[in-house]
Formats: C-alpha cells, sequence, structure tokens
C-alpha cells in the first residue's frame, strides 16, 4: 500500500465505536500545531490589543474564536524572526535564529535570498536550512521536535508548507527530520498556486517549477481548493493515527495566506460584497478558508473524542504582509503595528497566538505575558513527557510556558526576547533593513546595523513604536544594549558585513 492507501485503511479500522467517539485516549496528550503564513496579529475576529480594531471587524474566524473562548489567547506573542525559515527552524529545535545561523528564508543551498543593501553584506549564513546530518553544508544539525517526539512514540505528521531545507538538502524532505509522514512540504514557502485547475502550480505555463506544490495529484481532478485538500489530508493522517493508537503531534502548516493570492470561492463573496477591494478580498477568503480547516480539525477532535486529551497553539511564522502585494495603502496592514514582514518592528514579529487544552488551560483566559515561537519547542516536550526533554530543553532558548497555559505559574517579567535579521528582506519599508533587538519587560530596543544605531521603546505605552527614546533615556538605551550584546554573545550570532572593508558591524553595547 502507499501512504494514501494505508492512511484510509487506518481510518476505516476506526468503525463505528470510533464514529461514536468512543476511541481509547493515549496516555500522552496529542499536540497539534496549526501555523498559519503570514499572518498579522490583527488578522482575526479575536481582539488580541486592549481594544477592538477595524481588522477585528472585518475579518470572519470563528475556528479562532472556538479557540480563545475554549482556551487562552496570547496578546503578547511573537514570531522568531520577520520572515518564514528562521521562526520554523526555531520551532523544530528551539534555538533561536540567532544560534540556527538560519536567519533568512532558504530555497537553494548556496544561494543568498537577501536583498541588497547599499552598505552591508549579509554573514556566511546557514543557507541550506535545518539538516539530520552535521555534513550537510550551510546548515544547521540539530535534534529536532518530530524526532524527540516520534522516539517517545508518537505519530508526527506535517501537512503543508515545510520550509525547513533548501532544495536537495536532508531538510527539504520533512521525513528527514523526524515526521513519520509529510503531506505537500517541500523546500518552497509559497505556493505555486492555490487553485486545483492550475494544477497547485504544475498547470501555469513559463513557472519555475520549485514552487509546485506536491503530492495533491488526486485533489486536481477534484477541484479542491489547495487549503480544503490540505485538510482532508489531515484529518485522514490523524484518524490513522488514532486507529493505531498512537499519541500524534499533527504540524498543520497552512500555505494560506502567503501570496500570490487567489480566492477561495467558499468565501469570497462574503467581502466582494461588503465592497472590499478585490485583492483584499482574496486575502480575507484565504484567512476564513484556513479558519474553516481549524474548525474541520477541531471538529474531528469532538468527534474522536480526544479534544480533552489534545493540546492545540495556533500561530503565525511572523508578522503580516504589508510592503507588497496588499491592497491599499502598504505599511499599513498591522495597524496600530507598525510596518510588516521583514521588518524591525512589531508588525514584523508580533503574531496572533492561541492555546486550548480542556481541563489544563482555563477557557477564555488571555496572557499578557511576552512568549516567542522557541518556547512551542519546550512546552510541547513538556507536554508529551519525552524522556530526555528536560536536556533538549536546557540546550535551547525556549522556555516552556506550561506554568502560563495553567495559570500555575510565571516566567520573569524582565526575561530577553532576542530578535537577529542581518539582512535586508528584498522590499523597502519601515525598518526593513539589518537589525538586531530585544524585548525586556515593557522595553524594546532595536540596533539597526547601518551607521550603526539604536531605536528604544516603550511597548506599553507606544505599541506602534512612534516615539524613539534613545536619546531622551540614555541609561537605559546603554543598559538594553548590554543586554542584547550579551544575548547576540550567548547564541553566537553573526553580524552584517560592512561593504567597505569586509569586517563584522560591531556589537551593541560594550566598547564601539
Amino acid at each position: 500500500m502507499n501512504r494514501r492507501e494505508l492512511i484510509l485503511a487506518g481510518a476505516a479500522a476506526l468503525g463505528g465505536a470510533a464514529a461514536a467517539g468512543t476511541a481509547p485516549e493515549p496516555r500522552r496528550p496529542n499536540i497539534v500545531l496549526f501555523m498559519v503564513d503570514d499572518m498579522g496579529w490583527q488578522d482575526t475576529s479575536v481582539p488580541l490589543w486592549e481594544r477592538e480594531t477595524p481588522f477585528n471587524g472585518l475579518y470572519r474566524t470563528p475556528g479562532m474564536e472556538r479557540l480563545a473562548s475554549g482556551g487562552m489567547a496570547f496578546t503578547n506573542a511573537y514570531a522568531a524572526g520577520p520572515v518564514c525559515t528562521p521562526t520554523r527552524v526555531s520551532m523544530m529545535t528551539g534555538w533561536s535564529p540567532a544560534r540556527t545561523h538560519v536567519t533568512n528564508w532558504t530555497l537553494r543551498p548556496g544561494t543568498d535570498t537577501s536583498g541588497k543593501h547599499p552598505d552591508l553584506l549579509p554573514p556566511d549564513w546557514n543557507m541550506g536550512g535545518l539538516s539530520n546530518s552535521a555534513d550537510t553544508a550551510c546548515a544547521c544539525a540539530a535534534p529536532s521536535l518530530p524526532a524527540l517526539l516520534r522516539g517517545a512514540g508518537y505519530r508526527t505528521i506535517h501537512v503543508g508548507k515545510a520550509h525547513f531545507g533548501a532544495i536537495g538538502t536532508p531538510g527539504a524532505e520533512p521525513r528527514n527530520l523526524g515526521f513519520d509522514v509529510n503531506i505537500a512540504g517541500h523546500a518552497a514557502g509559497a505556493p505555486g498556486s492555490y487553485l486545483a485547475r492550475e494544477g497547485y502550480g504544475r498547470g501555469l505555463a513559463n513557472k519555475e517549477r520549485a514552487w509546485d506544490v506536491p503530492g495533491l495529484e488526486k485533489y486536481i481532478g477534484m477541484g479542491a481548493f489547495l487549503t480544503e485538500a490540505l485538510t482532508q489530508e489531515a484529518v485522514a493522517a490523524v484518524d490513522w493515527a488514532i486507529a493505531d493508537g498512537k499519541p500524534f503531534f499533527l504540524n498543520m502548516a497552512h500555505y494560506a495566506v502567503h501570496v500570490p493570492f487567489a480566492p477561495d470561492e467558499r468565501f469570497m463573496g462574503r467581502y466582494t460584497r461588503a465592497g472590499v477591494n478585490r485583492t483584499e478580498a482574496m486575502y480575507a477568503s484565504l484567512l476564513e478558508g484556513m479558519d474553516r480547516s481549524l474548525c474541520d480539525l477541531l471538529d474531528l477532535l469532538d468527534r474522536r473524542g480526544i479534544a480533552d486529551n489534545t493540546l492545540v497553539v495556533f500561530a503565525s511564522d511572523n508578522g503580516g504582509l504589508s510592503a507588497h502585494g496588499r491592497g491599499g495603502r502598504p505599511h499599513t496592514h498591522n495597524a496600530p503595528l507598525n510596518s510588516g514582514k521583514g521588518s524591525a518592528y512589531e508588525g514584523g514579529v508580533r503574531v496572533p497566538m492561541l492555546s486550548r487544552w480542556p481541563g489544563k488551560v482555563a477557557a477564555g483566559t488571555r496572557c499578557h505575558a511576552p512568549v516567542i515561537t522557541q518556547d512551542l519547542f519546550a512546552t510541547f516536550l513538556r507536554a508529551s513527557g519525552v524522556r530526555g526533554a528536560s536536556d533538549a530543553v536546557r540546550a535551547g532558548d525556549g522556555r516552556d510556558i506550561t506554568p502560563l497555559l495553567r495559570r500555575t505559574g510565571s516566567l520573569p517579567a524582565s526575561r530577553p526576547l532576542l530578535w537577529h535579521y542581518p539582512h535586508v528582506w528584498g522590499v523597502a519599508g519601515p525598518g526593513i533593513h539589518p537589525y538586531s533587538a530585544v524585548r525586556s519587560g515593557d522595553w524594546k530596543l532595536v540596533y539597526f546595523h547601518s551607521e550603526p544605531r539604536y531605536e528604544l521603546f516603550n511597548l506599553a505605552e507606544d505599541i506602534g513604536e512612534v516615539r524613539d527614546l534613545s536619546a531622551a533615556d540614555p541609561r537605559r538605551t546603554r543598559r538594553m544594549a548590554d543586554l542584547l550584546r550579551h544575548e547576540l554573545e550567548r547564541c553566537g550570532a553573526q553580524m552584517s558585513i560592512r561593504r567597505s572593508d569586509g569586517r563584522a558591524v560591531a556589537l551593541p553595547g560594550g566598547r564601539a
């Protein structure tokens, strides 16, 4: 049997008892990570700020509302990087991008995807992405979350966008990184197309084949929108794990809402009738289609009687797209946050995050503590009870946020969150420059590598990062710069390179 036949056979073996919700629960909790691509902090009907925004009123996301009402909403959640691959590798390893040296998005080994900067060059970063072998050139080799979970008896399932490793490297195939099942994941970070009539990319002439979504040929004939096809595959894979009596880790990683936008006709009419321009209506339909997928998976957990034994986390891999590709004025799609994807500012890294775990996460709660992608690695290992998990967590940069989820404790209020992006994303806009940054408490310092210069913000009072306080508060700026330097040195971060003399930009703080 091929993989699809095995999945269907396993689902059929559930029989009437499973359909009635009487399947035995595995001893260890199931884990579902629902990772969205390029989704902004406010692109949801769940308000994550102190008040509702116009974006909250525009988008319809009942699945996210369901998670929030049944669990916890995080108001200060962050992606590890302002673009996708660094964040996804951090989730897999528990390491900061500054440590993995996978600091930009990947596609081909040895090919730098950085945009051009007049004064700076990127360092010799790990363009190959994540690998399971230390022999892979220009790649990060580290114990991965799915490999650790699989070793503990979990069925590990990847569905959708992978973007862990460059074409031809081990990391391009999620099964090399510890997943038992890989559905439609490969090296590329965007779909060739969302549309079945375009073969999810392969039916488009004069288009680079690297972006074609693999392995969904049967759905082309069915006419399924990409989001819908991936959801059906995920449901079948989870049913297979349940039939085998296995706890499962599902990495549900939709290509939505990444460009190229396309209309999910199931939801498009709602937005065009409301007068939303076509580009933004397509974006909104992609969001609602993704949210319908979330509803379908939550329904599956309910039907199989395993919702109470399943930890679900919803998050985005970076801030919302705004510099290009959107309708309306650029750099405004994440308001009240400044800028968007690729930026040092909050619009580039602050993301929606929700969690549900009935009986362990109190329903309808909100958490204001800052958390970041690599915390998920530590948290999932803790929840799974993997033997040796504490060693893997100690070697990483994330923190177990179970005390926040269960409201039994807190994390240090001043614990630093680090971002490091010694690249230009490729599109001009506010904060889209090579930078390093740190948040501690309510304060955030950005160190732009060109010049170099600092910007200091009090996020509690100025979430839009309008008022740079670095000159007005030089003592705090120095303290934050020293903290940023410490975090960069701790992770072995690679700084940008000056074109003028080929030397690395000086670390912040300390002596220049």
